[in-house]
């Protein structure tokens, strides 16, 4: 049996706990996050103001001419029900001179300049607010490497980042993030109609089960065909996790002296404190 369940109380615990820690052992005490209208950064919102305290956290919304009106209000929602700061910055004129230049840009490349575009703003915004940037990329977007490097996966930290989709709408419910936020189709809001689980292929709640034996019980492919999963699917999927494997990790140095970045000299974030 595979069960994704979790303690909401203690993950609540954990996650404010983990911003708190990390934010105030370098000395800070703010934090900004890209709020999108859709979950996840919803969840990551929410965790950072009961940590940080609704004073210290900075939500900005970063829609472009195409995005949702549905994403704004769904953004506004946890705003006016957090009582948090906020600010709107609208991307369509950053971006557009850059797709005007490749008149057979795809809408794969436009999603990829949008987020990275998204990323400038809202690392320009930490500068400005003195805060760190609060990641909102799960567990099954960070395994299937389904981001766009430099863009939406860019962060300080990430409380959110060992929790499955459907652990993250788990936990949310518990938080009391707006029903609509929780309840409407998980989308990038990348073009009009696109959703994460048509682009993907399948289902969150498929590949969820999927990933937990195969990453958190260590099932093989096999194994995890003979639980019962299709082949292809399972292909697929162990396919896309080694396929972005370089995602999950800072650009690897090549070693030419005796203490090499990554390999030798591997101090903890706050050593010299």
């Amino acid at each position: 049996m595979i069960d994704l369940t979790i303690n909401t109380d203690l993950a609540q615990t954990i996650l404010t706990g983990f911003i708190k820690s990390e934010v105030t052992r370098i000395g800070m005490t703010r934090a900004v996050v890209a709020l999108s209208g859709g979950l996840d950064s919803a969840l990551s919102c929410v965790l950072a103001v009961e940590a940080l305290g609704k004073e210290n956290v900075l939500a900005i919304r970063m829609p472009y001419k195409a995005s949702s009106t549905d994403s704004l209000d769904h953004a506004q929602l946890l705003i006016d029900q957090l009582g948090i700061q906020n600010k709107t910055f609208e991307i369509t004129d950053m971006v557009e001179p850059l797709f005007k230049l490749n008149p057979e840009i795809s809408k794969m490349r436009m999603g990829n300049i949008m987020a990275r575009e998204r990323m400038i703003v809202i690392y320009d915004q930490s500068e400005a607010f003195k805060g760190l940037v609060i990641g909102t990329s799960n567990k099954t977007e960070i395994l299937l490497g389904y981001s766009t490097h430099y863009g939406d996966s860019a962060s300080a930290m990430n409380p959110i980042g060992d929790l499955y989709k459907t652990q993250v709408r788990q936990l949310s419910r518990a938080l009391n993030i707006p029903a609509p936020i929780i309840d409407k189709p998980p989308s990038a809001d990348l073009w009009e109609g696109q959703t994460d689980e048509n682009e993907l292929g399948f289902t969150y709640g498929d590949v969820d089960r999927l990933l937990y034996l195969l990453v958190d019980q260590r099932y093989s492919s096999p194994e995890a065909i003979e639980a019962g999963f299709d082949e292809k699917f399972v292909n697929a999927v162990t396919t896309r996790i080694r396929r972005n494997q370089f995602k999950r990790m800072q650009p690897p140095i090549a070693k030419i002296s005796n203490r090499t970045i990554g390999y030798d000299f591997l101090y903890l974030r706050d050593w010299g404190t």
